[in-house]
């Protein structure tokens, strides 16, 4: 059975009530439980922080071990230099997701420091970024 870990970055705890015009209305955990129900055969597990170091600690532990960690960074995609260091230290493979279409936001939104060490990038699709980050370990 494939471990892949969904890591969120900060203020993603607050999905649900949070600028609900471009992050929708559902809270991350109910649809943690609805992802879970939809890939049985996989171990999923859930990490948030809305520190830097938490989520670099986080890398660091199960970056030898899991099949795949599915990052949603939030702002730190575009500010850290450590976590992507973080994800190029480590073995796993690593899934940049993002729920809304970055490059249709602010121009600083459209750099991430953490791209060039992850297998891939997905943006734009909503909450559904993590289903396919998910489905993109498990083909």
């Amino acid at each position: 059975m494939k471990k892949i870990l969904i890591l969120n970055g900060p203020n993603l705890n607050l999905l649900g009530v949070r600028e609900k015009s471009i992050y929708g209305s559902q809270d991350f955990l109910s649809y943690f439980d609805e992802i879970k129900q939809q890939f049985e055969t996989v171990q999923l597990h859930y990490f948030q922080s809305n520190s830097e170091g938490g989520l670099i600690d986080k890398i660091h532990e199960v970056g030898f071990e899991f099949d795949g960690i599915v990052l949603n960074a939030g702002a730190y995609t575009h500010t850290s230099v450590a976590i992507g260091d973080a994800i190029a230290a480590v073995t796993t493979p690593v899934i940049e997701v993002h729920i809304s279409n970055v490059h249709q936001r602010e121009e600083f939104r459209h750099h991430s420091f953490l791209a060039k060490n992850c297998k891939g990038v997905i943006c734009g699709f909503g909450l559904d970024s993590y289903r396919l980050g998910i489905e993109a370990f498990i083909k």
